[in-house]
């Protein structure tokens, strides 16, 4: 069984912070965008061989779970 925490990570010193894939420089967001695009698992994996099917379910997990959380997103001001 593969833990969510074993295929994303957080490094202040990779990519600003923001969450990635195994600390290999890949963003949850790229990932996601590549999707939303419209792009498959399959072509993503083509594109980035260095992925495996797992970080891409890891990618989608993450981000239900942090919607899924009552999160406070704090206001700019304008």
């Amino acid at each position: 069984m593969t833990y969510l925490s074993d295929r994303i990570t957080t490094d202040e010193k990779l990519c600003n912070g923001k969450p990635t894939i195994r600390g290999m420089g890949i963003t949850v967001a790229t990932v996601l965008e590549f999707l939303l695009a419209g792009d498959t698992k399959e072509e993503i994996l083509a594109n980035y061989s260095i992925l495996e099917s797992e970080d891409i379910d890891a990618c989608i997990e993450f981000t239900l779970n942090m919607v899924n959380h009552n999160l406070t997103v704090r206001r700019l001001a304008a």
